[in-house]
Parts: structure tokens; C-alpha cells; sequence
């Protein structure tokens, strides 16, 4: 009798403790982490476009928290993407350029022999999150392999904690037989029939992904969109739509009045339109955190919100990033924030946010932003932020730092700095460096000290430098 006792109460406990963890299960709010290819601090409405429509994530923000001094880790996409997932700078994890790069063989500067992937000793932020208990799943641009080299195949999304992957391979833009068109060419995404258009197919896997999960497992969507990358593509009634519009537009921000991008930068907004109302109709919009960002400035100046720069530049338009979070019950509807914020800051954050220990060997050069989220703090408290790009693309090779409200870019060919006060000059007019020499001397020493602690991968002269022979290769770039 006593034994039956026993043998009721442990199978007593065990009920208990399954229902316990289902219920712990169930409280773990979900993630979806929306990351934009190319994305443009003036491309949303919420961010000051006019010309662009984008209503379903205007309504994002309204909802959420709207930042206004968000920076991705790099001007390019690898590096920046790679940051987010392990939460170091590419200084650290040497993963500096998009891969593979550029080749300026007669450039001033030889370029160091960097890292083409991410390295599996460390522990990605999907990772931790699957060890935590949450479902991963992957849909788009990877981008996170290294091409041409033995290991290639192993560098896929679910070679780095992903459950599931549905279109993330070596490209950095689609280079399937129809481009945004079917056929794509992708893993695991069928080609549907002819038309059909990327971004819609992607909604369409990631949907299906939502309406198969259960409740007794949190989950991350990590959807990284391949728009709004080149090549310009959209469906054809988004550009006719966005053509008869520029006829008559007045367009007094000097934005990007091109159709076929206006009607890719629409397309992912239906995107993020259906993702929300998905979660809605599957009850668990409250327990979901929704963060909405890009990877780098947009392709051309006009996007940029009148900000100096674009992608692969040092200036602001080249890394400031649009960054929305909703987080129901947590993030006040309609806020903004201000405080300095950046890409390697989403793995702690969504380690807090998960409930789950902290990483702070892995995500060295992150801090957790639910203290902003929450109201806790208004901005974070850190030294500066960093950049390094030792390689050459639209621009010349540089470094920078934002410290306080001050930005110091570095140019490694002939050493000289540029200086400016972002709260006073945001969009880079007005070089101090000559004019306040300290505080140049003070970042610059910032910068340096910075470099040399991370194991940043500096630079040598080119004995084969040929300037001409540069010009040459930059004309065949169209550079």
C-alpha cells in the first residue's frame, strides 16, 4: 500500500512538473526578428517618407517603440548580419567585408586576410535561444558562407542553430534563373508558378511555419529579407502603381522616386502586414516581440533620409539603421527612443528577453536593451560605439567611433580624420577635426585603443600600389 502511495505521488509530481513546464513554455514570449536587406533610414513613413507606402509598418511603430539612433555593425551586409548573430563586432570576429569582397589588387592598401565565416566554437544567438528551449526558424538572405571554400556546406543556417531553412544559401542577392521571380533556386522554397515574387513566397513559407507550431514551444522567426537588394524588382502593379504616383509627386525631401523600388519597399510592408495579422489570428500576438531592422544603409543616397552617405559608407547614412520593437504590455504604444543602439546588442537582449542567462563570453560587444524596452532607463550606459572596414568598396578603407554625441572617422590610406557633432550637424557637413583638435585627439586615441583590444586586423602598403591600374579596376566596378 505504501509503495502505491509512492508510486502516485511521483507520477503526481511528474504531471505537475510537465504542466509546470508547458506553462513556462507558454510565458516565454515568442520572437520575430524582421531584418531588411539594403534598408534605408528614409525608407518608411514613420521615418519620413512620402513617396514609399508603408501603412502596415507605420502601424508597427504606432504600436511599439520607434529608435532614432539605431546603427548597424557594418556598411555591409555580412559583417552586419554576423553581428547580430553572435554579438561581437567584426573587428573581433574578423568577419569584416561582405563575402567575398572586393579585389583591388593595386590599391594603396593590401587588405588583411579576414574571416569568410562564422566560426563554430562560438555559440550563435539562435543557438542559445534553441538551447533555451525555443523552435528556430530561418527564411531568406543568409549570405554567411564561405563560397569556394572546403567547408562551405557547413555554414548553412541550421549548421548555426536553425531548425528550419527556407531560402538562406551563399547569395547576397537573388541570382536564381528569375531573380525576384520564380524559378528562385532556393532551399527548401518551391517555385510556385510563374510570376510569383520572392518576398510573397518567403510570407508564404514563414505563415505555413506559424500556422504549424505549437504552443507548448516558444519560437524565433528570424526572417531576413532579401528586398530591398538589388536588382529593382517588384510585382508589375506595384510599379505601375508607383509610376503614375512620381508623375505628379512633388518631391521636396529629394527622395528615391524609382517604381520598381518604391513597389519592393510596398511589398515587404504587405509582408510585415500579413507576419502581424498571422500572429493575431493564431492568439499569441501578445506574447510575441516583433523587432523590425535593417542590415545597412540603402543602395543610393536618396534613401537615406537626407542623411551624408549610403552603403559601404562611413557616414550616417551609410549604418544608421530604422529599428522599431513592439512588445505588448512591455514597450509604451507610440514611443521613441534616442538612446545610441547597435547590431550586436540583439543577442543579449533577446536572451533577457527569453528569460535565459546571459552569454557574456559569447556576445562581448552587445548590451541588453530591455532597460530602454522597459522604461528602466532611457539610454544605455556605454563609452562609444565602433566600426572597421579595412577593405575597399565605394569608399576608402576607414574606422570610426560615435562617443556622446560625437562621430570620428579614421581613412587608413593617408591617416586623416574627420570630426562631427551629431546633435547639431546630423547630417555631416561640418568637419571639426581642425577646428576642436582635442576632441579629435581624444576619440581618435578612443579608436585606436579600441582596435588594439578586440584584435582588429589592420593594413599594410601595397608593394604593387599602381594608381592607374586602381582607376582601371574601379571603372570596371563602376565605382
Amino acid at each position: 500500500m505504501y509503495k502505491q502511495l509512492l508510486n502516485r505521488l511521483t507520477l503526481s509530481s511528474l504531471t505537475l512538473l510537465l504542466c509546470s513546464m508547458t506553462l513556462i513554455a507558454q510565458n516565454k514570449p515568442n520572437i520575430v526578428f524582421l531584418l531588411v536587406d539594403d534598408l534605408g533610414y528614409g525608407d518608411f513613413g514613420c521615418y519620413g517618407a512620402d513617396f514609399n507606402e508603408t501603412p502596415n509598418i507605420d502601424k508597427l511603430a504606432d504600436e511599439g517603440m520607434q529608435f532614432t539612433n539605431a546603427y548597424a555593425a557594418s556598411t555591409v551586409c555580412s559583417p552586419s548580419r554576423a553581428a547580430i548573430l553572435t554579438g561581437r563586432y567584426p573587428a573581433r570576429t574578423h568577419l569584416t567585408d561582405w563575402i567575398s569582397g572586393h579585389k583591388f589588387p593595386n590599391a594603396k592598401l593590401l587588405v588583411p586576410d579576414w574571416n569568410m565565416k562564422m566560426d563554430h566554437e562560438r555559440i550563435t544567438m539562435p543557438e542559445a535561444l534553441k538551447d533555451g528551449g525555443y523552435a528556430t526558424a530561418f527564411f531568406g538572405k543568409w549570405h554567411l558562407m564561405p563560397e569556394g571554400q572546403p567547408d562551405f556546406d557547413k555554414h548553412y543556417p541550421t549548421n548555426h542553430g536553425f531548425d528550419t531553412n527556407v531560402g538562406g544559401r551563399e547569395w547576397g542577392q537573388p541570382k536564381g534563373r528569375g531573380k525576384y521571380f520564380s524559378p528562385f533556386d532556393m532551399p527548401n522554397l518551391d517555385d510556385g508558378k510563374p510570376g510569383d515574387y520572392l518576398t510573397n513566397k518567403l510570407t508564404d513559407a514563414a505563415i505555413t511555419f506559424l500556422d504549424t507550431i505549437t504552443k507548448e514551444k516558444p519560437f524565433l522567426l528570424y526572417f531576413s529579407y532579401y528586398t530591398v537588394h538589388g536588382p529593382l524588382m517588384c510585382p508589375p502593379e506595384l510599379e505601375q502603381k508607383y509610376k503614375a504616383k512620381a508623375e505628379s509627386f512633388k518631391n521636396t525631401k529629394n527622395e528615391f522616386l524609382d517604381p520598381k523600388r518604391a513597389g519592393m519597399v510596398e511589398s515587404l510592408d504587405i509582408s510585415v502586414g500579413r507576419v502581424m495579422s498571422k500572429l493575431k489570428e493564431l492568439g499569441i500576438a501578445d506574447n510575441t516581440i516583433i523587432i523590425l531592422t535593417g542590415d545597412n544603409g540603402g543602395n543610393y543616397d536618396e534613401t537615406t533620409g537626407g542623411l551624408k552617405g549610403y552603403k559601404g559608407f562611413s557616414f550616417e547614412g551609410g549604418d544608421k539603421e530604422p529599428f522599431i520593437v513592439k512588445w505588448p504590455g512591455v514597450v509604451v504604444q507610440g514611443s521613441k527612443n534616442e538612446s545610441v543602439v547597435i547590431g550586436t546588442d540583439f543577442y543579449p537582449t533577446l536572451l533577457e528577453i527569453a528569460g535565459l542567462p546571459s552569454r557574456p563570453i559569447e556576445h562581448m560587444d552587445g548590451m541588453s536593451m530591455v532597460p530602454l524596452f522597459n522604461g528602466s532607463l532611457k539610454k544605455l550606459d556605454r563609452d562609444a560605439i565602433y566600426w572597421h572596414y579595412p577593405h575597399y568598396h565605394r569608399t576608402k578603407p576607414y574606422g570610426a567611433i560615435r562617443k556622446g554625441n560625437f562621430k570620428l572617422i579614421e581613412f587608413f590610406e593617408d591617416g586623416s580624420l574627420e570630426l562631427y557633432d551629431l546633435s547639431i550637424d546630423p547630417n555631416e557637413t561640418n568637419n571639426l577635426s581642425k577646428i576642436q583638435p582635442k576632441k579629435a585627439e581624444e576619440l581618435f586615441l578612443n579608436l585606436k585603443k579600441w582596435r588594439v583590444s578586440v584584435g582588429a586586423q589592420m593594413m599594410k602598403k601595397n608593394p604593387n600600389y599602381d594608381p592607374a591600374r586602381e582607376k582601371e579596376d574601379r571603372d570596371k566596378k563602376n565605382m
